[in-house]
């Protein structure tokens, strides 16, 4: 696959997350439990499981960074610190497994909890929160990470196949 187009996936993604897919939560969820949607990050994750591990590490850490500036400007790096290490953890792990719908979407599950308790992580330790993880599992991640879950089980077909074909043409073009 083509890299620019990752690019201009990702940027898309980023802005996609950003503005319509906040308005497309219902209220409902809102009040209870917090959802905050990662598609970036899912699409990092999937770059590292079908794609390079090391690719995913660029990804993420230039695509966090880019986060960071817009979206959270209480401290910089958290995003660009998780988003890379996760893709690169993913891909890592997946080497090392079937290349499975199932064990992708394991994967994925831990990627994003991973995440999740990463930017919980440094967040409560330079004491920009003071929510008990107890709360923040139960009322931030698990719902997060769910929401992203289903996300990433309706784009995965489409996403491995774009990912996987770029791979596959390339490689036979080489040979």
């Amino acid at each position: 696959m083509n890299r620019h187009v990752i690019w201009l996936i990702l940027l898309g993604l980023l802005i996609v997350q950003g503005s319509l897919i906040v308005w497309m939560l219902p209220a409902a969820w809102q009040s209870s439990v917090y959802v905050t949607p990662h598609l970036m990050l899912v699409f990092i994750l999937f770059i590292g499981l079908f794609h390079h591990r090391h690719a995913a590490l660029i990804y993420g850490l230039v695509f966090g960074l880019l986060h960071d500036f817009t979206y959270y400007g209480a401290m910089l790096g958290v995003y660009s610190f998780g988003m890379g290490l996760t893709g690169y953890l993913a891909g890592l792990v997946q080497r090392r497994q079937p290349n499975l719908i199932f064990y992708n979407l394991v994967i994925t599950t831990i990627g994003l909890f991973l995440f999740e308790c990463i930017n919980y992580g440094i967040n409560r330790l330079f004491k920009l929160i003071t929510v008990d993880f107890q709360f923040a599992l139960t009322h931030y991640m698990l719902p997060t990470v769910l929401f992203n879950l289903l996300i990433a089980l309706i784009c995965y077909v489409p996403i491995r196949k774009l990912l996987e074909g770029g791979r596959k043409t390339s490689a036979a073009g080489e040979e």
